[in-house]
């Protein structure tokens, strides 16, 4: 009997691992029971949803592969909080991809014309002051950053290569900040040579001095080239992936040589803002001592000199807004910029203090106020246009407009010279 039971019971068992392993459709069984769903929400689901299923639960590195083709944010992302990473943290919003290429476009379209333009007038009067060559190679500069904002459109809308975009990291973005350091540079020197010409309006020039002035030119164009190369270089690394950030394509001694050049310009910038505003600070003592000599001429009966300076005074009142105007063009456009290119810096550069919540913050404020210092290219044609009279008498030639249009603009006469008037040179470009 019992070796009977034992016959019995192994027969018994091998049947129930045959049921359980029987193929047919009606048997249920725990295998068919777990697929079915499985393939009841694969038939179901979106395109694809079976693929990234079945990629979630096979390898983890192949999600995140998947998550970053996904998004074009750089920021790691796991995938527990997919879903929220990718709405909270991803640059592909509507500011990166609509609002910035279509103001970029039109910074481009303006800027292009109104910096040809200027090309063309600067460039038919000589460099007989220190003045006209400074304004002569911020031109240029604004011109050669104007050049760059078709490649940002193209790379920040999402409709460039990939060969275009590594070429915005390694060229464009590259020439974009070398531009605007120089003719932030370039500002500094016309403040103090506004500055020399108001304190000393007597003081002429001279060749010995205007070559020194284009010498010196060049070096501050050679010395910020130079800076700016070892960032193209030093970007050398391939993309892994359709979708990156200029940071990834960057060595391990490139990351270090950006911070340092970031410093650098942080010095160049706030060294020009300093210069700017004390040159202008000491012009504006000169324009209110002029004004105070004036009423004291007139306090004193000395009616020849009172009705001069009655007739004179308008034109001051213009030149000493003319004068604030390059303060306000470095407000409004640099300061933002460089106020928080600092935080946006370390947040590349030393990403393990933030979180993707916070790159994405510094990111969207960087780029904020970059298009403000992008402005400047097309702010620069008011201020020559205001600042410089030889500039508005050969612009006036050249669109074949009568001598003094817009007089009742800039408020100097049609050919008048501004004679021995504390601002008269500023508005003469000598």
């Amino acid at each position: 009997m019992s070796t009977h039971f034992v016959k019995e019971r192994e027969k018994g068992i091998f049947m129930h691992f045959s049921v359980l392993k029987s193929p047919n459709p009606c048997i249920p069984s725990r295998v068919s029971n777990e697929s079915n769903p499985r393939r009841e929400r694969r038939s179901h689901g979106p395109p694809g949803s079976s693929l990234r299923t079945s990629q979630s639960q096979s390898s983890p590195g192949i999600l995140s592969t998947a998550l970053d083709m996904d998004s074009t944010t750089g920021f790691a992302m796991t995938p527990v909080n997919h879903n929220h990473t990718n709405s909270s943290c991803s640059r592909d919003n509507v500011l990166k991809t609509v609002v910035f290429p279509v103001l970029y476009s039109l910074l481009f379209l303006l800027g292009l014309s109104l910096n040809g333009l200027a090309v063309w007038v600067f460039f038919s009067i000589p460099s007989r002051s220190h003045f006209i060559i400074y304004l002569k190679n911020i031109v240029v500069a604004d011109v050669l950053m104007t050049l760059t904002f078709p490649f940002k459109v193209l790379s920040d809308s999402n409709m460039a290569s990939v060969g275009l975009r590594v070429f915005v990291c390694r060229v464009s973005s590259v020439l974009f900040y070398l531009t605007m350091y120089i003719s932030i540079l370039f500002f500094g020197l016309i403040s103090i040579d506004r500055c020399r010409k108001t304190l000393q309006p007597f003081k002429g020039t001279n060749a010995a001095r205007l070559s020194h002035r284009k010498l010196l030119s060049g070096v501050i164009w050679c010395s910020l080239l130079a800076l700016s190369l070892p960032n193209m270089v030093l970007t050398s690394r391939s993309p892994s992936s359709v979708y990156f950030k200029c940071s990834d394509l960057k060595t391990a001694a490139g990351m270090h040589w950006h911070e340092l050049v970031n410093h650098v310009c942080q010095v160049i910038f706030w060294g020009n803002l300093v210069t700017v505003i004390v040159c202008y600070a000491l012009i504006t003592k000169e324009l209110y001592s002029s004004y105070a000599r004036a009423n004291a001429y007139r306090a004193g009966g000395a009616s020849r000199a009172g009705t001069g300076n009655g007739q004179r005074q308008p034109r001051r009142k213009t030149v000493s807004s003319n004068v604030f105007l390059v303060l306000a063009v470095f407000f409004v456009c640099f300061v933002p910029f460089h106020f928080s290119r600092v935080p946006y810096t370390m947040s590349q550069t030393r990403g393990r203090m933030f979180d993707c919540n916070l790159k994405l913050f510094f990111f969207q404020l960087k780029e904020s106020t970059l298009w403000l210092s992008s402005l400047n290219s097309l702010l620069d044609p008011l201020i020559y246009f205001f600042l410089c009279k030889s500039f508005r008498t050969t612009l006036f030639k050249t669109l074949h407009l009568p001598p003094g249009t817009c007089s009742w603009l800039t408020g100097v006469g049609p050919d008048h010279n501004t004679g021995s008037t504390p601002l008269g040179d500023s508005s003469a470009c000598q």
